[in-house]
């Protein structure tokens, strides 16, 4: 499989540079309303942090804004996160809805760690497993993850290995036909799908 060479070109880390900086300047007053909204609603930090695999699988720590009970997988250990999952706060399922949760993943991006536009970044217990049923999947890790992407945007959240399967479908599409175009859409429609609250 071709990987579409404007995944490496400067244009496409200009344009991540760009978005990341202009939003956290912008979004830096909901940081705060976050932050105090979490800490008001249950015991915990704000922000979680978590392994998940980078360009060409190496680990990073992801950043979000805690939407679960603290220690939630302290009785069950990696499970996919439901879309009525008892563990989530009432905050976190607020954040998960409008996708306000990732951005603290701006300053993942910043870091060079994340694309804006990519696929999801996933756990190497997932990761293992998944690889294990689906021919090519470490394709997925010759771009870098991002905070939205064309599986996001076709396909939303898939808390499923079925439902993995299917999302691999769209990455290897992306792999191979990603743009400064096919980012652009895919931008502006999950800015469109978080104003109905349509995220996950």
């Amino acid at each position: 499989i071709d990987i579409n060479p404007y995944l490496s070109t400067p244009l496409k880390r200009t344009f991540d540079l760009f978005l990341a900086i202009v939003g956290l300047i912008l979004s830096a007053p909901l940081f705060l309303l976050i932050a105090l909204a979490i800490k008001l609603d249950s015991r915990g930090p704000v922000f979680f942090q978590q392994k998940r695999l980078g360009l060409h699988e190496k680990p990073f720590t992801v950043y979000k804004f805690r939407t679960m009970v603290q220690d939630a997988e302290a009785l069950t250990g990696p499970v996919w996160a439901g879309e009525d999952d008892p563990r989530i706060t009432r905050v976190g399922s607020l954040l998960r809805k409008t996708r306000l949760d990732e951005l603290p993943q701006l300053i993942n991006i910043l870091k060079g760690e994340m694309s804006f536009v990519g696929f999801r970044p996933i756990r190497r217990h997932f990761a293992d497993r998944l690889a294990e049923d689906i021919p090519f999947y470490h394709l997925r890790f010759t771009i870098k993850p991002g905070l939205t992407g064309w599986p996001q945007v076709k396909y939303n959240y898939a808390g499923s290995e079925e439902g993995q399967l299917e999302k691999f479908q769209y990455e290897l599409f992306y792999i191979q036909n990603a743009s400064l175009f096919l980012d652009a859409y895919s931008i502006i429609k999950t800015g469109q799908s978080d104003l109905f609250g349509r995220g996950q």
